[in-house]
């Protein structure tokens, strides 16, 4: 059975073409056999773009959710996107309708076992780059959470530091005898103050 075959070409800039892209794809194809049913092209859009400002990607994507190709064959796993997470949800939907990837740069062929093998260490290696992500978000949110600036003053020593004032030790000698800031003593000299 003859494979239906849809082409998918990229290029970031409007001065640049997509020409030698498609010449290599086609060669591949003549050589294996491949009927080319379907061209899907994106000139000057930026691989980082969503699906919905890449045209020929979502046209793509449409004829693989009507079951009207095979394979889909590409220049190199740049073109499609700009990250190991992107290629890999890639796969995944186009291999839910039973359609394979090739990557001619990459020599990636998900249609033979070593591609579909090579398609499973790709999935781990974004699901590794996933989980990087997600700790470093939660350590991020963690110190986020925890409060600034100095811990509290230990119970036992403020009550030691009041006592030192209150037989009438000066400031900066209660500070130096229990080892505390000038500003901690004198901050608790203002409170008793208050109090009194």
């Amino acid at each position: 059975m003859t494979k239906r075959i849809a082409l998918y070409t990229r290029v970031s800039q409007d001065s640049q073409t997509t020409e030698n892209q498609r010449r290599e794809l086609l060669a591949v194809a003549e050589r294996n056999g491949w009927e080319i049913v379907a061209e899907f092209t994106d000139q000057g859009i930026s691989g980082a773009k969503g699906r919905e400002q890449r045209p020929g990607y979502d046209a793509l994507m449409k004829a693989v959710a009507r079951r009207e190709i095979d394979l889909v064959a590409c220049w190199a796993v740049d073109r499609l996107g700009r990250s190991l997470q992107n290629l890999v949800t890639f796969l995944t939907e186009i291999n839910a309708k039973g359609v394979d990837l090739y990557l001619h740069q990459q020599a990636l062929d998900t249609s033979t076992p070593s591609g579909r093998a090579m398609f499973g260490m790709l999935s781990v290696f974004a699901d590794f780059e996933r989980e990087l992500i997600r700790s470093r978000i939660m350590a991020g949110l963690a110190r986020s959470e925890k409060k600034s600036g100095r811990p509290p003053l230990d119970p036992e020593k403020a009550e030691k530091i009041r006592r030192s004032l209150s037989k009438g030790m000066s400031i900066n000698a209660t500070a130096r005898k229990l080892r505390v800031g000038v500003a901690t003593v004198h901050r608790l000299k203002q409170q008793m103050a208050k109090a009194a």
